[in-house]
C-alpha cells in the first residue's frame, strides 16, 4: 500500500516525546514489510534547511481566505529510503517551538498551525503526483486530516482513500476556544455535525476519532481502558460508539537505538550473554551522580517527564510523597533524571541535597538516560495511566526491572514477579498512593537481598523478550485493510 504519515514530530528531525520515535520506527518496520512510505512533517524553525533539498516552491495549500503559499523540502529517513517532507511557513512553523515554548507553552493559534499542516498533506499529494492509500494521522495536532478527507476532499484522486487516526495520549486533545473554528476553513455547520464542539470549546481530536475510518491505540489495554469514564478524559463515549473501529497495537522497540550488545551511548555494552557490562555501567552512573560506588546496594533508577501523570505527586509530593521514606528506610540508592513542573524540580533538588543516597539531574540527557537504563537494577514507573510506555521496554531489554503499575501498555509488557516460582520481569501494583510505590518498591528490594537467583533469572527473562516494530507492522498492515473496506462501505461500494 502507499501510505502517508502526517504527524507533528518524527526522530531524528522534531521530537517532544514518544510520538515522534513510534512515527519513525513504525515508517520503516512498514518498508520492511513492503509498503510505500512517505512522511510529513512542519519544517520548524529549528530544523536546518541547508540540510535538506528543496522540492516545491510554491505549494498552494487551501486556507480560510484563500490558498496559503508554502515550501517544501525533502530528506530521507536514516537508515531507510523513506522520503520525509517538511512543510515550510514562516509565520505557523519559524518558531523555536512545536506546541509551544516555555513562556507560551501552548501556542495560541495552534489551531491554524496544525491545520495548515493537516490541509497541506493533501496539496503535497497533488503536487507530487502522489497519491496514498491510507492517510495516517497521529494524535490532536493532525486529527483534522481524517476530517478533511471525510468532508473537503472526498472525490478524485482521494476518493478510493482511507484513513487512520493513531491515538498516543488521550490526555492531549487539541482543545481551543470554539472561535477558533474558522482556521480550519471548514463550514460552521460541521462544528456540531463534525464532533468538533465540546460546550465552548473546539476539540479537534474528538472530531478526528468520529472521522477516521479506523482508530488506533499503542497498547491494547490502553484501547480498553480509553472506553471508560475514568480513562476516557470526556471522550470515553465517543470511543465506546466506535469501539468496533478501535485496535490497540503495541509499540515496538528501535533495536538500532536501544539495545545494551550495540549502544555507542553506554561505557560498556552487555547481552543476555554476557551480563558482565552492565555492572560496569551501574558503577559509572553511580560515580557520575555522586553514589558510593557500590554493587551490592540496589540501584532504582527514572527517567521521566515531570508530570503529574507520571505519578509524581505520590513519589515526589512534599508533604506526603514515598521517595523520601524509600530513601530512609530502605537500602537503596535512587536516582532521577527529568524536567516539568517546577515544584517538582524544586522538590528533586532539595532530596539531592538533604539524602546521601539520592540525586537528581534536572533536564533531558539522552547519554544519561541510556545509562540510567542500563546502569539500574529496578527502573521506576508509577503512571496514573500509560498509553503503552517506553522506559519500561527499554528497562526490559537492558537487564533493569521494572517497578510499575498495572495500567495500560505497563500491563501489557511486564509480567509481575511471583516470589514462590521466581517467574515474573517486574514489580506491579494497582492502586497509585504513596503507600503502594513504597511498598512495591520495598518489595523489590527484599527480593534483591533475599531472593538473588529469582532476580538473575528474571533479570535474563526480561533481556529475552522482544518488543519488535515487524510484528506491529503485521497488525497495522491488517488494520490498513479494515480501514480501506470501512471507507468503501462509507461510500457505498
Amino acid at each position: 500500500m502507499k501510505i502517508l504519515m502526517v504527524s507533528s514530530e518524527a526522530t531524528p528531525f522534531a521530537k517532544a516525546g514518544g510520538l515522534a520515535d513510534a512515527v519513525s520506527a513504525l515508517s520503516r518496520a512498514l518498508e520492511r514489510a513492503g509498503h510505500e512510505v512517505r512522511i510529513l512533517i512542519p519544517r520548524y524553525y529549528f530544523i536546518d534547511r541547508t540540510l535538506l533539498e528543496p522540492v516545491v516552491g510554491g505549494l498552494a495549500v487551501p486556507f480560510p481566505e484563500g490558498s496559503v503559499t508554502c515550501s517544501l523540502y525533502r530528506t530521507l529517513l536514516p537508515d531507510s529510503s523513506i522520503p520525509v517532507y517538511f512543510l515550510e511557513h514562516e509565520g505557523y512553523f519559524g518558531r523555536d517551538g512545536i506546541y509551544g515554548t516555555k513562556t507560551e507553552p501552548d501556542f495560541a493559534d495552534n489551531t491554524d498551525r496544525f491545520a495548515l499542516l493537516s490541509r497541506g498533506a493533501f496539496a503535497l499529494c497533488r503536487a507530487l503526483d502522489w497519491f496514498p492509500d491510507i492517510f495516517h494521522a497521529h494524535d490532536w495536532p493532525t486529527a483534522l486530516v481524517p476530517v478533511y478527507l471525510r468532508h473537503a476532499e472526498r472525490g478524485g484522486n482521494f476518493a478510493s482513500a482511507a484513513s487512520v487516526l493513531t491515538i498516543h495520549n488521550l490526555g492531549y486533545q487539541g482543545l481551543y476556544p470554539a472561535g477558533r473554528f474558522p482556521g480550519t476553513g471548514l463550514p460552521w455547520a460541521l462544528f456540531g455535525s463534525a464532533g468538533f464542539e465540546q460546550g465552548a470549546s473546539l476539540n479537534l481530536l474528538a472530531a478526528g476519532l468520529r472521522a477516521a475510518d479506523s482508530l488506533t491505540t499503542v497498547s491494547p489495554t490502553y484501547s480498553r481502558e480509553i472506553q471508560t469514564p475514568e480513562f476516557g478524559a470526556g471522550l470515553d463515549s465517543v470511543l465506546r460508539h466506535r469501539s468496533s473501529s478501535l485496535v490497540g497495537i503495541l509499540n515496538g522497540v528501535d533495536g538500532g537505538e536501544w539495545d545494551p550488545a550495540v549502544d555507542k551511548l553506554l561505557p560498556a555494552r552487555y547481552s543476555k550473554a554476557d551480563i558482565k557490562g552492565k555492572a560496569l555501567c551501574k558503577a559509572e552512573l553511580q560515580r557520575l551522580m555522586g553514589l558510593p560506588i557500590d554493587p551490592a546496594v540496589p540501584l532504582v533508577g527514572m527517567v521521566s517527564r515531570l508530570a503529574e501523570q507520571k505519578g509524581i505527586g505520590e513519589l515526589f509530593g512534599p508533604m506526603h510523597g514515598s521517595a523520601w521514606r524509600m530513601c530512609t528506610e530502605m537500602a537503596l540508592q535512587f536516582v532521577v533524571v527529568g524536567s516539568g513542573e517546577a515544584w517538582c524540580e524544586t522538590e528533586l533538588r532539595s532530596l539531592s541535597a538533604k539524602l546521601p543516597n539520592f540525586r537528581a539531574r534536572i533536564g533531558y540527557d539522552e547519554k544519561l538516560a541510556h545509562l540510567v537504563t542500563a546502569g539500574s537494577d529496578f527502573i521506576l514507573v508509577p503512571s496514573h495511566y500509560e498509553p503503552c510506555g517506553l522506559t519500561q521496554l527499554y528497562a526490559l531489554k537492558y537487564g533493569s526491572l521494572p517497578i510499575v503499575r498495572r495500567t495500560g501498555g505497563l500491563a501489557d509488557t511486564v509480567e509481575n514477579y511471583d516470589q514462590g516460582t521466581g517467574s515474573g520481569t517486574g514489580f506491579m501494583f494497582d492502586q497509585l498512593t504513596p503507600g503502594s510505590v513504597f511498598d512495591t518498591t520495598g518489595w523489590a528490594v527484599w527480593a534483591w537481598y533475599n531472593k538473588v537467583e529469582h532476580i538473575r533469572a528474571m533479570r535474563e527473562r526480561a533481556m529475552s523478550r522482544v518488543f519488535s516494530w515487524d510484528k506491529s507492522a503485521i497488525e497495522f498492515s491488517r488494520l490498513y485493510d479494515m480501514a480501506l473496506a470501512a471507507a468503501k462501505a462509507r461510500r457505498g461500494i
